[in-house]
């Protein structure tokens, strides 16, 4: 089983720690696309126009900033440095010792200025959505795809990929349709099926985290994970088609239920 998440927009910055190393990051392939982006950030975060380029606004500055030095700033491990509503659903810091090592093989994290990043791989705190559209490398979700197909494809082979992403980040890496299903999370409200961000996130976070903490065999198929989503909310699954892989809908009850 492959667990699929989004960076957090916000990012903890690490007091202390070691410098950025290429070389301790999962998928040593991407480097040379790594250094790239890394390039370009910088020099995109020096320039007049930086947050409109980066889709930010003035209180983000020192975000900005901190673009132009990544690989002289401290790092931390992903799941330490991303934070928000998904990961503090995930609770990383909460798992056991075994569960934390499971999350460290099964999580993997699609990022814009990394490509692809396993869950425990050091890392610097950057502002840098996949949305954005760099000079010289153009919409990181297109420049990303050309890179990340082969590598993750490789990677996924035999194991059921788990999506929770959101679309933006969806758009850099398809899985195999028949081996992989998209979390989708929806509310009641008014007796109708609404979907609500902040929630979207945080069901995405507590759905990871009983992947990893629930006992007994990972599910291999998309049937057996809506088994195990089935073990704590309503959910349904919408079968795969030739481009679009399965659909696990989870739906939460809410206002007018």
């Amino acid at each position: 089983m492959l667990i699929l998440l989004p960076p957090s927009e916000g990012k903890t910055p690490a007091v202390s720690g070691p410098l950025f190393d290429p070389g301790q990051l999962h998928f040593h392939s991407l480097n040379d696309a790594r250094k790239l982006v890394l390039a370009a950030l910088a020099e995109a975060s020096t320039g007049p126009d930086a947050h409109a380029v980066l889709g930010v606004g003035p209180s983000l500055a020192a975000e900005v900033a901190r673009n132009t030095m990544l690989e002289e700033s401290p790092c931390a491990p992903a799941h330490r440095i991303y934070t928000g509503v998904l990961y503090d659903a995930l609770g990383y810091e909460d798992l056991t010792e075994a569960q934390q090592r499971k999350a460290d093989d099964a999580v993997v994290v699609i990022s814009g200025l990394w490509g692809a990043l396993g869950f425990s791989d050091p890392i610097p705190a950057y502002r840098l959505s996949m949305a954005v559209k760099l000079p010289e490398i153009g919409k990181l979700s297109a420049f990303w795809k050309s890179h990340l197909a082969g590598v993750l494809s490789e990677h996924a082979s035999g194991h059921l990929v788990v999506d929770c992403r959101s679309s933006t980040y969806a758009a850099a890496w398809v899985p195999e349709p028949s081996s992989a299903a998209a979390v989708n999370v929806f509310q009641i409200r008014n007796g109708k099926r609404t979907v609500v961000s902040h929630f979207a996130k945080h069901t995405r976070g507590e759905l990871a985290r009983h992947l990893l903490t629930r006992p007994g065999a990972d599910p291999a198929t998309p049937e057996q994970l809506l088994a195990a989503v089935a073990e704590k909310w309503d959910a349904e699954l919408v079968p795969a088609t030739a481009r679009k892989p399965f659909q696990l809908n989870v739906i939460l009850p809410g206002q007018g239920h």
